[in-house]
């Protein structure tokens, strides 16, 4: 625990906010930030003796007379007042890494990382362990930040968290008992400067293990195989391709040969989901959890918000809201979920990106409805690969149309691949929007 620290807080946000909370009782604590904050919430530090300064050249308020930089996870590690804390010898952490100090020792942590799935696999992780009556708690990256409640964490709980690779820039006594690696893709190289750097970056996950704590990689993932080969951990393996600890078979799930369940009883869809699925069988089963309490969730888990979220059936239609597909890759994994036919909305902000990338995954796509400032260049698109397709201004015409031409047996998915900003402040509030008209209808 933090005392008697003189502590500089780089970027407010949530990470900042928190940080800020914890620590301020004991230590003399200043939080800046380029961009005016909430009131309200300035209201709260201000009571608690924090100080917060406006500033967009923080770098000349940090000086020698600092213990401790805590950063925002967003911030580049090239941002000139880092650069200035390591040359004043100033450690520099974030808020995850200032939470671990509070939290007692016999605390199990369970850390997911990876390019993609990381929500849903710690999602699905939590569920799992509640569902069987374990004391867990949720947090990381998924948007609660540590430190608002590592305070309230008792002796011999569970803590999943998901763990950014921004998060794990700075990364350094944080540890965990168990730690799964989705994948590693080539992404984030803007932040990190190369994709080398990346990786190294999400390796460090397995910071501090030793052959006591479990790594669970997807083996399907040769460059998550590949450079984990050095690790300290006792690594244990999900795959999709070959018999694993893990793996699939047969249209069904196995845990070390014993069948856990069987896919057409998920609900969620994708054979992306059955990869997470799979991790997060691997990390439960490490905690003595039933094999009835993973059917269970399995059963009744519709996805995390906005991506491929089921909503519900209705006439024995079934409506999925994937608000967050804001490029046509993900719009493809999307349409690759499902074998039943699809009506599909499609459309958003105009970025002038082709949708030539959506010609193989359209083919079970009976029609689709588009809007937006994309909704010409889509109505060409479609025209050119002979889909029926349908222009409205806005998704929720488009919505209640395709709920007109829905059959029993078909799903209506809105994947827009697009960003939502023409429209919309955030996707989830398209999704919220589709949501809402979907569970308006009547059975």
């Amino acid at each position: 625990m933090l005392k008697n620290k003189k502590v500089f807080i780089l970027g407010m946000a949530r990470s900042g906010f928190e940080a800020a909370k914890l620590i301020a009782k004991d230590n003399k604590v200043l939080i800046t930030d380029i961009k005016e904050q909430d009131q309200e919430q300035l209201k709260v530090l201000k009571d608690l003796g924090v100080e917060f300064i406006l500033s967009d050249n923080p770098t000349d308020l940090l000086d020698s007379s600092y213990d401790l930089v805590i950063k925002n996870p967003g911030i580049k590690y090239t941002h000139p007042t880092v650069l200035k804390a390591k040359e004043l010898g100033i450690e520099v952490i974030n808020e995850v890494e200032l939470a671990y100090d509070y939290l007692d020792k016999s605390v199990k942590i369970i850390g997911v990382t990876g390019s993609n799935g990381k929500t849903t696999t710690v999602t699905l992780i939590y569920n799992i362990l509640k569902m069987d009556g374990k004391s867990v708690w949720l947090g990381g990256n998924i948007g609660t930040p540590l430190c608002n409640f590592v305070k309230d964490i008792k002796k011999n709980d569970i803590l999943v968290m998901e763990i950014s690779d921004h998060q794990l820039c700075d990364m350094k006594r944080f540890k965990t008992n168990v730690s799964v690696l989705t994948n590693i893709y080539e992404v984030h190289t803007d932040f990190h400067d190369s994709h080398e750097r990346y990786v190294k970056t999400k390796l460090k996950i397995f910071n501090n293990h030793t052959k006591d704590d479990i790594a669970i990689i997807n083996y399907d993932n040769k460059e998550a195989v590949n450079n984990t080969n050095d690790i300290n951990s006792t690594k244990y393996y999900f795959s999709k391709e070959s018999q694993q600890c893990v793996y699939l078979k047969d249209k069904a799930i196995y845990y070390k040969d014993e069948m856990i369940i069987k896919t057409d009883d998920i609900l969620l869809r994708g054979i992306h989901n059955l990869e997470n699925i799979m991790a997060a069988i691997g990390v439960v089963k490490l905690f003595d959890v039933s094999n009835d309490s993973i059917v269970k969730v399995l059963r009744s888990f519709g996805g995390v918000e906005h991506r491929i979220e089921y909503v519900r059936t209705v006439k024995g239609v079934r409506y999925y809201n994937d608000a967050k597909a804001t490029n046509c890759e993900s719009t493809v994994t999307a349409l690759n979920s499902f074998d039943e036919p699809i009506l599909l909305i499609l459309g958003g902000l105009d970025r002038g990106h082709s949708f030539e990338e959506l010609t193989e995954a359209m083919k079970n796509v009976k029609e689709v409805a588009c809007y937006g400032e994309t909704k010409m260049r889509i109505k060409e698109y479609c025209d050119k690969i002979n889909k029926p397709c349908e222009v409205f201004d806005n998704l929720k015409e488009a919505t209640n149309y395709l709920i007109g031409k829905a059959t029993k047996g078909d799903i209506v998915l809105l994947s827009p691949a697009c960003a939502s900003w023409d429209q919309y402040e955030k996707f989830e509030d398209r999704g919220n929007e589709f949501k809402e008209i979907v569970n308006s209808l009547k059975e």
